[in-house]
């Protein structure tokens, strides 16, 4: 029985290296903000998404894009606006006059790490284009279904909803995160 915990214990040793090498990379650059960047990773670890909010100036972009840089995946930043399409995030179907056939062009959702920068800012239903991604990690162009690439992880920031500019998010969207976190 001791045996059996000495071992679990040398693998968890062994395996929160890769962890502290997370938090001392990113930490390197991101100064003041070790709470934020530990619960980054948990939603990493634990394969979820998470939302984090506060006013503009507080190094949520920069802090998302150098965790994104340390576990080199691919990374997409999409700034939600409020002329931002549903096709503008997930693809769309394009024409092709020479074979008079449609073709799949994909949109930056299918990255590994997407950074969903002020999505409080896009109208209901740019927000609701994500649903599908963050619940069935699919995306559905036209009538074809696509698998997005694993790990899929969507760090979204949003701006405190008394800012002029902004939506609230739906509930369903809310849903969707795992954590969210006060910055």
């Amino acid at each position: 029985m001791n045996r059996d915990i000495e071992v679990i214990q040398a693998r968890i040793r062994e395996t929160s290296g890769f962890v502290d090498r997370l938090l001392e990379e990113v930490g390197g650059v991101i100064v003041g903000q070790k709470a934020m960047v530990e619960q980054l990773l948990i939603g990493l670890l634990s394969d979820g998404h998470v939302l984090m909010e506060g006013v503009p100036g507080l190094a949520k972009t920069l802090t998302v894009r150098t965790l994104a840089d340390a576990i080199r995946t691919s990374f997409q930043r999409i700034q939600f606006t409020p002329d931002l399409l549903p096709a503008d995030l997930i693809g769309t179907l394009i024409y092709d006059p020479r074979k008079s056939e449609f073709k799949t062009r994909k949109g930056p959702v299918f990255a590994n790490v997407i950074l969903a920068d002020e999505i409080n800012r896009s109208p209901a239903k740019v927000q609701s284009a994500l649903l599908e991604a963050m619940q069935e990690r699919t995306v559905t162009i036209g009538e074809d279904t696509y698998p997005l690439p694993s790990p899929f992880l969507v760090l979204a920031t949003q701006n405190p909803i008394e800012q002029e500019g902004t939506y609230p998010l739906p509930e369903a969207q809310v849903d969707r995160f795992m954590l969210k976190l006060s910055v």
